[in-house]
């Protein structure tokens, strides 16, 4: 059982409990060292200093940019520890997206790499008017001193600055703004607070039974709740050795479950379908692994059973999840039969209420499917200056409209159906075919087109983009993919493509996209 001290009502006060009272665990290690909780809190309150000397005031933002790494989770810790708010950025992004989130989040400082997988962050908006972003740092390699230089902008701030500093900072305070796109096509930022997370996260870790002894391979992006939230905080809450991977890679992930005895490895289905099918599983000893907790997707019930019987996991945890409500709504429990947690995505966390509604916001019975609707302390505190959005999707109850559609049980488990809107997911990662619409009209020779999500053996689904052409215009699907690569995060490149004379559409001149799924 996770217990923390009742004066934690802060992420990085989590992290003050953990050095007082557990300094020389290990917190976290990386390719290059390990870091004592002692350490990391080091390290920590000297980046927090540098902010408070560099002008970060509270409530401020402060934009990551990154693959996972400690100097990842140390910037977003000391920025909170500071008073800011932090704003993580998908890897895969490019310049459009990118900027868009950083103008509208109005991020004062911008910590990225110098390169990630041949691509170069801040190249990408050097030539964008960013009036807000007053401080781009880079993360250390074996050449940069950006990391060094902006740590010794804090030498001269005292610890009784800092700790007049963080007296400001409470459960109350927003923490970070991620970015969820809807189907609107714009990204919206979700707000929440401090509070929430921890009670959220402190919940999800005694559920999944995370707890000291524990090492928790984290190859889930930190950018994303799963990595960052049901990663290396609920890690933090729960004691657990946190080993952060930049990239998923199956040989380095099985090298270092064998080597390090990792015990705790989550991720969408197809990290595990990947480990079970890779044809030198039995050269690693991964005898060490105990738990996961898998999702994202609709998760195959022989997947399951391979997990356990393959991979040799005790428990296999399935739950079910959005931004706007910090990430987590339901998990399955550890006594839960096979049949339910594949099937199921959990049932709610304690304190947390769901309901299936008709069209009008009514509920209807167990086992009728409607629309999934969410209460309690994991709901956001609202959309970044969009109040008429978080209108539609609060109600004035506080009923958070998920969008998603689905059933209950008679138990209170939950079965998502359909995902939110147009929504589909490819390799674990949210694709909104609205956005994905959006960027592809900006192509010349593209007047017309509507995105579906198409079922795929190893990614669970992918995009299927049906184009239409403006007369007179050639466009081979090579030519589209090849663009798109250049314009969108690879996972939102469609797979798939289709050239149509006309989208179908219904009266009201929306597309009818149920006529397109399946349709070559």
């Amino acid at each position: 059982m996770t217990i923390l001290p009742e004066s934690c009502n802060t992420i990085p006060s989590i992290l003050l409990a953990a050095a007082q009272s557990r300094p020389n665990d290990i917190a976290v290690q990386d390719q290059k060292r390990s870091w004592t909780n002692s350490e990391l809190l080091v390290e920590v309150e000297a980046i927090a200093k540098s902010f408070i000397a560099s002008g970060l005031k509270i409530s401020e933002t402060f934009a990551v940019w990154a693959p996972n790494s400690t100097e990842w989770m140390v910037t977003a810790l000391a920025g909170q520890m500071a008073g800011g708010v932090l704003v993580p950025l998908n890897t895969r992004y490019k310049s459009g997206e990118a900027v868009d989130i950083l103008k509208r989040s109005r991020a004062k400082y911008l910590f990225t790499v110098r390169e990630f997988l041949g691509t170069n962050y801040l190249r990408l908006i050097e030539k964008e008017e960013l009036s807000n972003l007053q401080n781009k740092i880079l993360f250390p390699d074996e050449t940069q001193q950006d990391w060094q230089n902006f740590r010794k902008l804090g030498s001269d701030v005292t610890d009784q600055n800092l700790k007049d500093r963080f007296s400001e900072v409470n459960g109350t305070s927003i923490c970070d703004i991620l970015f969820t796109s809807g189907t609107t096509g714009q990204p919206k930022g979700a707000m929440t607070t401090h509070g929430q997370n921890i009670a959220i996260y402190k919940e999800w870790a005694n559920t999944v039974g995370l707890e000291k002894g524990d090492v928790y391979l984290i190859a889930n992006p930190f950018f994303h709740a799963f990595g960052y939230k049901a990663g290396w905080l609920a890690a933090l809450i729960g004691g657990a050795k946190i080993l952060p991977m930049e990239i998923f890679d199956v040989e380095d992930v099985l090298r270092q479950i064998e080597t390090e005895r990792v015990t705790v490895l989550p991720g969408p289905p197809t990290v595990f379908q990947t480990l079970i099918n890779y044809p030198n599983l039995n050269d690693y000893d991964i005898s060490s692994l105990t738990r996961t907790i898998t999702g994202a997707a609709s998760v195959p019930e022989q997947l399951v059973k391979e997990m356990k019987s393959v991979l040799g996991f005790e428990t296999v945890l399935t739950g079910y999840g959005l931004t706007e409500a910090t990430g987590t709504v339901s998990l399955s429990r550890k006594e839960d039969d096979l049949e339910t947690i594949a099937n199921f995505s959990g049932r709610p966390l304690e304190g947390v209420e769901v309901k299936i509604v008709d069209k009008n916001g009514r509920s209807i019975a167990d086992g009728e499917q409607g629309e999934i609707w969410v209460k309690g302390y994991n709901v956001m505190q609202g959309y970044l200056d969009d109040s008429e959005a978080t209108r539609e999707t609060v109600t004035e109850e506080g009923w958070l409209k998920t969008g998603d559609i689905g059933f209950q049980n008679s138990e209170g488990y939950i079965k998502v159906t359909d995902r939110a809107k147009d929504m589909f997911i490819t390799g674990g990662f949210n694709c909104y075919p609205a956005e994905i619409e959006n960027i592809l009209l900006l192509h010349d020779a593209i007047i017309d087109v509507a995105v579906v999500g198409e079922a795929d053996e190893r990614l669970g689904e992918v995009c299927h983009a049906h184009i239409v052409l403006k007369e007179g215009a050639t466009l081979t699907k090579k030519e589209i993919v090849t663009w798109s690569r250049e314009n969108m995060a690879n996972f939102k490149v469609p797979r798939k493509v289709s050239f149509l004379d006309s989208l179908p559409r219904n009266a009201g001149g929306k597309v009818q996209k149920f006529m397109l799924v399946g349709k070559c």
